[in-house]
């Protein structure tokens, strides 16, 4: 059985998230949506709950989707869901240098464990939850970049 995790903040989860579940749940038979919990890196507007919760919403029409969350090591949870691929999203070039590293970190870290790279349809590769949080944030529409679940978490969270 051929498992992927797809890890991401998703605050909040976008169309160009759901594209590439999508297109990932018809490449492999199980697509692990994994919500990174606690990232150092970045401040969440949602709560790790809400963001598993609409990703659970959002992504409910496919079969072989799963939503979790995690707060370990990536290559640490990816083998504790007997999976061995990693799915990652690539939306430009810049995208693809701090990717580029985070292979090579993951393959020195678990050398099993494979990652593959999707892009987004091109009509929404611009889009990034940075984008359609601050967008949020001012009061803007974000219809047209997320699912309404999305749209009616965000505009509870101004």
């Amino acid at each position: 059985m051929k498992i992927a995790v797809y890890p991401g903040t998703f605050n909040p989860i976008t169309n160009g998230h759901t594209d590439l579940v999508e297109r990932a749940s018809g490449l492999f038979d199980k697509v692990i949506v994994a919500v990174v919990g606690n990232n150092r890196q970045k401040s969440n507007t949602l709560s790790t709950a809400q963001r598993v919760e609409l990703a659970k919403q959002v992504l409910s029409h496919l079969d072989n989707a799963e939503v979790c969350s995690f707060d370990t090591l990536l290559t640490e949870f990816v083998s504790k869901c007997n999976a061995n691929i990693i799915l990652r999203g690539l939306r430009t070039v810049a995208d693809f240098e701090y990717e580029f590293q985070l292979v090579a970190m993951n393959r020195v870290l678990a050398p099993d464990i494979e990652t593959v790279f999707l892009a987004p349809a091109e009509h929404l590769s611009y889009i990034s939850s940075t984008l359609v949080r601050e967008i949020a944030a001012y009061g803007g529409d974000i219809s047209k970049f997320v699912h309404p679940a999305v749209v009616a978490a965000m505009s509870g969270n101004r």
